[in-house]
């Protein structure tokens, strides 16, 4: 791919499960317990059921969510990255698929709720879930920012689909675990910190 200019990339989008948490959310077990095929896309399987089966798993994945978010860990490389950005003068913003009152729990379980305005932090409930783009062109617009500003950093291949469809930077976080989609990211990452590129400087 052609080299981006990260330097005047000034707002920083974050996934937030396994981007800058610790990964605690065993799929295969919620999958087991709501009858979807492994390798299944859990919120897409929902989503085509009968109404009131739907309404019962999703009650059961948002438990179980809740839970989870009062156990979950920072990444050690995460909080590095935020303050250098931070210093920076860039600008942030979340876009997990757990619904937003989870990714707020989480915020506050791994100390990084006061990095976050309430509003720059979305779920799966606040616009299509990734790999669909519009939480993406959401936040860019709460932000007043252009794609060509703005870069989305995830662990998965959802988060850099949703951002090359929405036309940012990408970033893929592998945490030395090859994943197949390198490809797909404008960069890829062992680790949060240091980020091998040229950051913007404060």
């Amino acid at each position: 791919m052609h080299p981006l200019d990260w330097s005047s990339r000034s707002v920083w989008l974050f996934d937030l499960d396994g981007t800058l948490t610790i990964p605690v959310h065993d799929f295969a077990h919620a999958r087991a317990v709501l009858g979807i095929p492994t390798g299944a896309d859990i919120l897409h399987t929902l989503a085509a059921r009968p109404p009131a089966e739907r309404l019962e798993a999703e009650r059961w994945l948002r438990a179980w969510e809740l839970d989870l978010a009062d156990h979950t860990g920072l990444q050690p490389d995460a909080q590095a990255l935020l303050t250098h950005l931070h210093r920076a003068g860039c600008r942030f913003g979340i876009l997990t698929r757990n619904t937003r009152e989870v990714a707020l729990r989480t915020l506050d379980a791994i100390g990084l709720r006061s990095r976050f305005a309430d509003h720059l932090v979305l779920g799966r409930t606040c616009a299509p879930p990734k790999p669909h783009p519009a939480g993406i062109r959401l936040l860019l617009d709460r932000l007043h920012a252009t794609p060509d500003r703005a870069v989305m950093v995830g662990d998965y291949l959802h988060d850099v689909r949703a951002g090359r469809a929405a036309g940012t930077a990408t970033v893929l976080v592998r945490r030395k675990s090859e994943r197949g989609w390198e490809g797909e990211a404008d960069l890829v990452v062992d680790h949060l910190w240091p980020l091998d590129a040229h950051l913007p400087g404060p």
